[in-house]
């Protein structure tokens, strides 16, 4: 069984100097934090351990004058990092004592259908006063993290990281090495924002555009005019160019390890030493940007493989992904953890310093992003142009091929494509000029004077396992209506669609189509999603594939574990509210 005791015997001597680091961490913990109990140190077990047994308990917590008894793994938020060891068998005996059945999804980690834990597919879920135990072999390395599945749980805190040593040597063993899980605090009940959000899809949107940003709109657009056709087009579709994100710092507390801003999370290191950072969007609802102001990050692993070192200055994270980088600061000074959100309604930080209790500046938040007519899928048009005979019902498709676009070279394949959705209810738009977006690093990112990092840059370490071109191509529309907030895929709720069945054994491309004006962190359970980014037979794997708006991306699938698998959006709320399908492999 594992313990949080350091194990000295057997460790090589940058294990050895990784645990002192380790120490020093939990010694840097602001004391607010350890008297409440409920934020994460970030430091790794000392060791590996296949054991493991958690309780699924209530915990109160008060962050940011915020307080809730949360649901919660170990009696923390987030809870207890789990390091594990390729090739071992993981024993984890998970036992509820809520009022209410509970689950534990291992998010990206290749495991038998019945050992995913999502209630309904997998398994039935764990009820109240019993024991589930989850076990499955290792087949892979790196960072990942796991959440419930059941009852919105995972919105209110039963979450944590995930760390799997590789069995061979690691190219990117660190002298320091530091988990930075990112999440959102609120203690409104999940059920209530979804209600609002019901009610009214702009409800924690506070930044509209007003009288006092038009000169600076019209100056843009190059008059006033084209600014205010633009206005206009946007009225028409119901829609608003400052929607960046459902939910926002109007209720939000941003954290990094579960620590407020305020609170100053704390990892120490020695001037020149290679600190490792795991990052892990956790987070509900929200993409964060993520920098470290005087101090090039080199990323090395995504989604928990590893990819050729990308340097950059600043990255995106989606919800559910992940991103490794080594950073190696040479100064003796305090370093700021800078991760702010999309639609910059607040931030979370953490400082890396050589000494407990050091703060870094903390640098002014970019200016918020608009939504552009690219975001709704109409290409480069120009602020206002073409769009007065356009509207909701309006929108011409003759002549638009959508299922084929981009791959007239391509061989000959069976393609299951539903064309354009219909607009109504359930559907809001449809992308009539879908755009690879794959070269963008984002909406705010583009042109801000950093190195920042976008999805044609990852490439594999290694070429794919299976060489097979794909025989079946799957096209999926990502759709939505903001205004009653509804979300599905091909215009329908998971209500109202079947599974999509492979064969086992079987190679396909899945297609998306983002006819929606917002990012989708798209994840499928149990398999891997290869994404063709340019990078031919060295293409990244990934288990959570943001879809930027307005956008068409593809990757392929290898249908190589039998079962029953979800595939959903990573946005709690979307997920919940119908953009939510099966895969079912046989």
């Amino acid at each position: 069984m594992h313990s949080f005791s350091s194990h000295a015997r057997g460790l090589t001597r940058r294990r050895f100097v990784t645990s002192l680091g380790a120490g020093a961490c939990l010694i840097a913990l602001p004391q607010q934090a350890k008297a409440e109990g409920h934020a994460s140190s970030g430091c790794l077990p000392a060791m590996p351990s296949n054991t493991w047994d958690l309780k699924v308990s209530r915990t109160h917590v008060s962050l940011d004058g915020k307080s809730m008894h949360a649901p919660s793994i170990g009696g923390t938020v987030p809870g207890p990092i789990l390091r594990w060891k390729q090739g071992e068998t993981v024993t984890l005996n998970v036992r509820n004592t809520l009022d209410e059945t509970t689950s534990i999804h291992w998010h990206g980690i290749r495991v038998p259908s019945e050992m995913d834990g999502v209630p309904g597919l997998s398994f039935a879920g764990i009820p109240p006063g019993e024991t589930f135990t989850y076990r499955f072999r290792l087949h892979q390395s790196g960072t990942y993290w796991y959440h419930s599945h059941s009852n919105m749980q995972e919105a209110m805190g039963l979450y944590g990281a995930i760390v799997i040593d590789p069995i061979r040597p690691d190219p990117n063993a660190c002298d320091r090495d530091y988990v930075v899980f990112l999440g959102e605090w609120t203690d409104v009940m999940p059920h209530d924002i979804v209600s609002n959000l019901k009610m009214q899809d702009d409800y924690y949107v506070f930044r509209q555009r007003t009288a006092a940003s038009f000169p600076k709109e019209a100056r843009e657009a190059g008059s006033a005019m084209a600014a205010l056709k633009n206005r206009l087009a946007w009225s028409r579709m119901n829609m608003a160019a400052t929607d960046i994100a459902d939910v926002s710092g109007a209720i939000y507390t941003y954290t990094l390890n579960g620590h407020a801003p305020d609170m100053n999370w704390n990892g120490l290191f020695r001037p020149g030493e290679r600190v490792r950072l795991r990052f892990i969007n956790g987070a509900t609802m929200t993409l964060f940007d993520v920098r470290i102001p005087g101090l090039e990050m080199l990323v090395v692993q995504a989604d928990g493989n590893d990819v050729e070192p990308v340097p950059v200055d600043e990255f995106r994270i989606g919800v559910a992904e992940t991103y490794d980088v080594i950073v190696q600061p040479k100064e003796d000074r305090a370093y700021t953890i800078f991760a702010q959100s999309e639609d910059r309604t607040g931030f979370a930080r953490g400082t890396l310093a050589p000494r407990a209790g050091m703060s870094g500046l903390i640098p002014p938040m970019d200016p918020r992003p608009v939504r552009t007519m690219v975001d709704m899928g109409m290409g480069d048009m120009k602020p206002g142009e073409s769009m007065d005979h356009m509207s909701m019902s309006g929108m011409d498709m003759k002549g638009m091929d959508m299922g084929h676009m981009g791959h007239m070279a391509m061989p000959k394949m069976e393609v299951d494509d539903p064309g354009p959705p219909p607009l109504n209810v359930e559907n809001q738009n449809v992308a009539m000029m879908p755009m690879d977006r794959t070269g963008s690093p984002g909406d705010g990112l583009e042109n801000n004077g950093r190195r920042v990092l976008n999805y044609k840059q990852l490439r594999a370490t290694r070429p794919g396992a299976d060489p097979r071109p794909p025989s079946r191509e799957i096209i999926l529309h990502l759709t939505g209506n903001m205004e009653r907030y509804i979300w599905g895929f091909n215009g329908r709720k998971f209500s109202e669609s079947g599974p999509i069945k492979l064969k086992k054994g079987e190679r396909v491309r899945f297609t998306l189509i983002n006819d929606t004006m917002m990012e989708h962190p798209i994840h499928l359970h149990g398999l891997w999603s290869e994404l063709e980014n340019g990078q031919g037979d060295y293409r990244p794997y990934k288990h959570t594939i943001v879809s930027q708006p307005g956008s068409r991306m593809s990757y392929l699938v290898t249908a190589d574990v039998p079962g029953m698998w979800a595939y959903h959006c990573h946005l709690l709320y979307h997920m919940d509210l119908g953009m939510f399908r099966t895969v079912l492999v046989s």
